[in-house]
């Protein structure tokens, strides 16, 4: 039989990676000619050959499924694949996967240095050049410039972002474990790297979305909070009314399906189901509302009954066994092909951390989030600070591909925006306003829903809010 390093360096010579999903079945198989198959048919910009590059392997897998419904496909973050980690060795393996993914995106549009070459040599002293690397550490200095110590596999190296220089404006947006490449010019010392221009992986400026070749629409809500005493049951019902009017094939919930148990200090005094089980007992009664045409995909969030690190892996069978045949649930985050139109689905915890190291973000705007998310074509970039993630061997929250929409939740604010193509929707909560948004002056939009068009990707807004 093949072993996986046999596979591994196979794919690594032509510059791709492979998720575990397919190795796992490639070993099964046994046949050197597939895996060069697989690689003369994968798009020329593919990163990491994953499931969806292999239909015979979907329809192996989860016949049925595809059987009821051959328009919904989970490309990634199906369940059952999140996987655990508590090795020092898989931390090592997330962040040079990270690196090594990110930097090929950034390759494309610069050719860089090593670093090691970059420092040891007198060649490149005050002569242009780049270099790519992982933030280590980024800090301000006392005259107001900006200080970052960047790393690639070979060595690291100082860089000083001058705040008269319009480079300055990036810079102030720079955040730890992000992968950049930095245009410029080293010291005579070869010590420090005096940055003049920034690049981030980002999506592509040609970047075109594909929209689905045949009618259909989706509708795009997050944050339900069920067993909350602020939980909207009456703009929920309204909601469940206009679902069969509205032509919609698919039903995305982002995450906080329910609101838990004992996720924060004094919650008990909050909830009006004081049992996780019961929860989802009245989440599934609420979900047999919906028609049973719709298909419902749940991914989970924090509040949910899954272990806090990303990602998250889907609800557990002994809370969903009772819920209709329409539900599919799903992992944090995951990816979905809708007709064709893929859509990224993440529950968004990262963005309280992005709200607190990028100038100017607010609880206000999550489309912002959402754009710098898809700039540095990762989800949660910082490791350590609120959002625990697991470091698996491949870092599931690198963006890739390029999703045409990219559905978050969690900060219960309403945005959307359009970046290069992509269609970024936070709809919200179904959640009034509770005590501690109140303390942090958080305003919640609640009682919405996103309607998108797959043939146009044009959304629509919907509000259920009952008048006051």
């Amino acid at each position: 039989m093949l072993s996986e390093q046999e596979i591994v360096e196979r794919f690594l010579a032509t510059r791709l990676q492979v998720h575990p999903e397919v190795l796992s079945y490639l070993r099964e198989k046994n046949d050197p000619s597939l895996i060069d198959r697989i690689i003369a048919g994968v798009p020329p910009d593919t990163l990491v050959v994953s499931a969806h590059h292999l239909p015979d392997l979907h329809r192996e897998r989860d016949g049925a499924r595809f059987a009821a419904d051959p328009s919904v496909e989970v490309i990634s973050g199906a369940k059952g694949t999140a996987g655990s980690t508590n090795r020092f060795e898989d931390f090592f393996q997330y962040f040079r996967d990270r690196y090594t993914r990110l930097s090929e995106v950034i390759r494309t549009r610069t050719t860089a240095i090593p670093i090691e070459a970059l420092v040891k040599t007198t060649r490149y002293r005050q002569q242009e050049a780049s270099a790519i690397g992982m933030v280590m550490d980024v800090r301000t200095t006392g005259r107001g410039n900006r200080i970052v110590e960047l790393e690639d596999p070979t060595g690291q190296i100082t860089v000083l972002f001058n705040r008269d220089r319009p480079v300055f404006a990036d810079a102030e947006r720079l955040v730890p474990d992000e992968v950049i490449a930095v245009r410029g010019k080293l010291s005579d010392d070869g010590r420090l790297f005096f940055a003049e221009q920034l690049l981030r992986p980002d999506v592509p400026v040609s970047h075109a979305p594909f929209p689905s070749d045949r009618p259909g629409s989706a509708v795009f809500i997050s944050d339900i909070h069920v067993g909350s005493n602020t939980f909207l049951e009456e703009e929920w019902k309204r909601f469940a009314e206009w679902l069969p009017e509205s032509g919609a094939s698919y039903l995305l919930v982002c995450g906080d399906l329910v609101d838990g148990i004992g996720i924060y200090p004094g919650q008990q005094e909050e909830l009006t189901i004081r049992d996780i089980y019961g929860q989802y007992e009245r989440l599934g009664q609420l979900l047999a509302e919906v028609p049973p045409e719709i298909r419902i995909i749940l991914s989970p969030g924090n509040h949910d009954v899954v272990r806090a690190a990303e990602p998250q892996p889907a609800l557990p069978d002994e809370f969903t066994k009772a819920y209709p045949k329409n539900v599919l649930p799903v992992e944090n985050p995951c990816l979905l092909s809708l007709q064709g139109v893929r859509v990224l689905m993440y529950h968004g915890r990262s963005i309280d951390d992005m709200i607190g190291m990028i100038p100017g973000a607010s609880y206000a705007h999550p489309e912002q989030m959402m754009v710098e998310m898809l700039q540095r074509r990762h989800l949660a970039p910082t490791y350590g600070k609120k959002t625990p993630i697991s470091a698996e061997r491949q870092d599931r929250l690198v963006i890739s591909p390029v999703p045409e929409i990219l559905h978050t939740g969690h900060i219960h604010t309403c945005g959307l925006t359009r970046y290069r193509g992509v269609l970024g929707i936070n709809a919200g909560t179904w959640q009034s306003q509770t005590a501690f948004q109140r303390q942090m002056n958080i305003n919640p939009t609640p009682a919405r829903a996103v309607l998108v068009d797959l043939r146009t990707l044009e959304p629509r807004i919907m509000e259920f809010l009952q008048a006051s």
